[in-house]
């Protein structure tokens, strides 16, 4: 045989052992690292969003969903350097290609980087259909709100991860949010997903939270404040509505509001759910419990106090009417919202035992269902009363409450004297404690109707219908003290009156009209929303009550 020829047979015979012996290695000693490093190059382990839970009202009409968006994110370090393509993509977000290049190069350091979040998927796909190494998509969800503004203070809204950031959304995150999932997907060159491999952990979705809101009363007493507040050029104002056998809150409104679907030009000050938030002397509201108290202390309904000559030195102050009303009984006191009356009658009580109901009624602690920034409002304990505090006391000054806590204190009247906590779940049971003997219950129920009958309250009485209820005007405190031309005016009610099935307080602040009283104010409101919600209801009409003034 040829030497040449022999010698290259040998090579090769050598050079296929030398590669079998490899390629052996490879396949039996090397073969797991192998794999994991191809692994790494092909298969990535993707994360599965998960969706909040539905938020819904009591009829399961829903007030928060989450829809499927997508988000564009970036690693800068894979980015290829395609001009023609870069520029597109820059053109499509909105932006320069030397300032998207510039996002780029600032990010060299990172993996991950977003590009843009939320968009619709037929968006996305445009985005990724221009084929630029390094971009990739996360499918995401986003929040959105049925109802606007209208119930924005009761949901609240979530940031741009999906977290809870005010109102229930807040308050509920954990149980709305859900848990994450994995799975393995397989990968092109350009990192695109090509292939979902197979799941490793399913994602979990939030759970659903009813609310005991019905949205028909939401959206009713949300216009009508809203039309009231424009009417009357006030600064703000609030509704609350309580369902009387349940405690649940129905309804629960605020102006001005805001739009949880657009918050590129959000005003802080609209956010604040000030139904449960804010607090104000309830001034004439509380009355009524000034004269249970009386009740329980052994006066009658027709118990009378003189209020000539139409005021009262208490101390070095002057508290008056707007006129001698002589001698009234208590329900007169009440009806006629005698400062003097219940200041005199105030004189003759234990002041621990008025401050005591004050606080069984819920005045001064929180309502107890966990609303962010609730306030538990302020109700003074001193520990020796003068005479000028015991009267103001009486009549509503020197204390705070908000607008939902007045709405529980006069729940516990239209339930018989059964104090309920207030909630806005639908499914709960609430603690209910006897603040108040069914008799006096009864007698400060109907002492509440004469007010619309015969006193302050006549706006709110409703056709076919009987209303209970107290007015309040207070003066708002200002840098010099008690202000003149700034006021509060509210009503506090239940209808039907003789077994009340709503409560609702209507709060109107600082009106700049000529009439500023809570009469002439809150109550046409209060009529106007418990009048529309009483037919929601279906609530039948009593034929033989007369219809409103």
């Amino acid at each position: 045989m040829n030497p040449r020829l022999l010698f290259v047979a040998i090579c090769v015979v050598l050079v296929g052992t030398v590669l079998e012996a490899r390629l052996a290695q490879l396949y039996f000693i090397e073969k797991d690292f192998l794999q994991d490093q191809g692994d790494a190059r092909t298969i990535r382990m993707e994360r599965i969003n998960a969706h909040r839970g539905i938020i819904r009202d009591r009829l399961g009409k829903p007030m928060a969903v989450s829809s499927p968006v997508v988000s564009l994110f970036a690693n800068p370090k894979e980015i290829t350097h395609n001009e023609e393509k870069l520029r597109g993509l820059a053109g499509f977000l909105g932006v320069s290609y030397e300032s998207f290049m510039e996002k780029i190069d600032r990010n060299q350091s990172k993996n991950f980087v977003y590009l843009r979040r939320h968009l619709p998927p037929a968006e996305a796909r445009k985005a990724m259909a221009l084929g630029v190494e390094g971009v990739f998509e996360e499918k995401e969800y986003l929040r959105f709100y049925p109802g606007g503004e209208v119930s924005a203070h009761v949901v609240g809204f979530t940031d741009i991860d999906d977290h809870g950031q005010e109102g229930l959304e807040l308050s509920f995150d954990e149980w709305l949010s859900g848990e994450p999932g994995k799975k393995k997907v397989l990968i092109n060159l350009y990192g695109e997903i090509v292939k979902d491999l197979m799941p490793v952990k399913d994602a979990a979705p939030g759970k659903n939270l009813d609310l005991s809101i019905d949205l028909r009363l939401q959206y009713l007493a949300y216009q009508e404040l809203k039309s009231a507040i424009s009417h009357y050029g006030a600064a703000s104002g609030s509704v609350v509505i309580l369902d009387v056998p349940t405690g649940q809150v129905l309804a629960m409104v605020n102006q001005p509001s805001y739009n949880p679907n657009n918050r590129l030009n959000l005003d802080l000050a609209t956010v604040r759910n000030r139904a449960a938030t804010d607090e104000f002397e309830p001034g004439s509201t509380v009355k009524p419990f000034t004269v249970a108290v009386a009740l329980q202390s052994g006066y009658g309904a027709e118990s009378e106090i003189d209020t000539d000559p139409g005021f009262v030195r208490v101390g070095n102050f002057t508290i008056r009417d707007p006129s001698n009303r002589g001698m009234l009984n208590l329900s007169q006191i009440i009806a006629k919202s005698s400062q003097v009356g219940i200041s005199k009658l105030a004189l003759t009580l234990n002041e621990y035992d008025v401050w005591a109901l004050f606080q069984d009624v819920g005045f001064g602690r929180s309502t107890g269902f966990g609303f962010p920034g609730e306030r538990a409002g302020y109700l003074p304990n001193h520990r020796r009363w003068t005479d000028i505090e015991r009267a103001t006391f009486a009549y509503g000054y020197g204390l705070t409450v908000t607008p939902l806590q007045l709405a529980s204190a006069y729940l516990a009247i239209a339930s018989g004297g059964i104090r309920r906590d207030v909630t806005l779940l639908k499914n709960v049971e609430v603690n209910e404690t006897r603040v108040l003997t069914k008799e006096v219950a009864h007698s400060i129920g109907l002492m509440l109707r004469a007010v619309v009958t015969d006193g302050t309250g006549g706006k709110a009485a409703i056709p076919a219908y009987q209303v209970a209820g107290k007015t309040g005007t207070v003066r708002k405190i200002g840098e010099g003290g008690y202000e003149d031309t700034q006021h509060l005016a509210f009503f506090a009610g239940m209808t039907p009156a003789e077994d009340p099935r709503l409560v609702a307080v209507v709060l109107i602040n600082e009106p700049q009209t000529q009439e500023y009283g809570g009469g002439a104010l809150a109550a046409p409101v209060f009529s106007r929303v418990m009048g529309g919600a009483l037919r929601l209801l279906n609530v039948p009409p009593r034929v033989n009550v007369v219809a409103s003034k």
